[in-house]
């Protein structure tokens, strides 16, 4: 396949990243349309000149992203053609910008607090240590789809309120170097209170969409806590489920 004749050897892009790279993006355009197979992690890597646990990491890369499975007795197999939002480490901002909508934001809160027990749980500090809380409604096209509460590490105590209004929160923390890796995310529902209903413009306990996550960074360090809310009518999210 041609998609890997550019990989940077001596670059300091991962190669496993290049290789999972280019799969997802020939996964996504069609080149490798559903139910295509690829080659084994063994020859795969002897043809690219390339190790096996190299080979692994970036197709696993891909596998947990739901693009691809593996399967006993077939290989790994191409599941899902085109994903328009995937269950992914990405903003709503960023959500919205993709699918040509026009974000904005109300910041409602912007102030220092010390961590409770949960929180401090989910960031890995110290009960009552200190802690920047943010709490916003995001609109689409000047309609409100979320209200977003976050909480963040005390490095990051001084983050401006026009840059929150301005950008979404890890175009923020990769402003300020900041490499998002990985999160643990949980997905609900339960029904709106009534500020809730008020911010979003919708009737009093109506039924919502609910996240919890925790982001890490690529050294493994809890660098946000978000729960967030959002009216189920305006998003939604896509999960590829595959049968083992």
């Amino acid at each position: 396949m041609g998609m890997f004749m550019d990989l940077e050897r001596s670059g300091p892009i991962p190669l496993y990243f290049q290789v999972s790279q280019r799969i997802e993006k020939a996964i996504l355009s069609g080149e490798l349309p559903a139910g295509s197979r690829l080659e084994n992690e063994v020859a795969l890597g002897q043809r690219l000149g390339l190790s096996r646990p190299t080979v692994r990491r970036a197709i696993q890369e891909i596998v947990d992203k739901g693009l691809l499975v593996r399967r006993r007795g077939i290989g790994t197999q191409v599941v899902h053609g085109q994903v328009t939002r995937k269950v992914e480490l990405t903003s709503l901002y960023d959500d919205l910008t993709n699918t040509h909508k026009v974000p904005s934001t109300h910041l409602l809160t912007l102030e220092n607090r010390v961590a409770d027990a949960k929180t401090a749980e989910r960031l890995s500090v110290a009960e009552g240590s200190p802690t920047l809380y943010i709490r916003r409604v995001r609109l689409a096209d000047n309609v409100p789809v979320a209200v977003m509460e976050n909480w963040l590490p005390e490095e990051f105590i001084g983050i401006e309120p026009s840059d929150l209004v301005a950008h979404g929160l890890y175009q923020v923390l990769r402003s300020r170097g900041v490499t998002m890796r990985v999160a643990r995310q949980h997905i609900g529902a339960r029904k709106s209170t009534n500020e809730e209903s008020a911010l979003l413009e919708i009737e009093k306990n109506s039924a919502l969409l609910t996240m919890d996550r925790t982001a890490f960074d690529n050294s493994g360090r809890a660098v946000e806590f978000g729960q967030h809310c959002y009216r189920p009518d305006l998003y939604s999210f896509e999960v590829t489920l595959v049968e083992k």
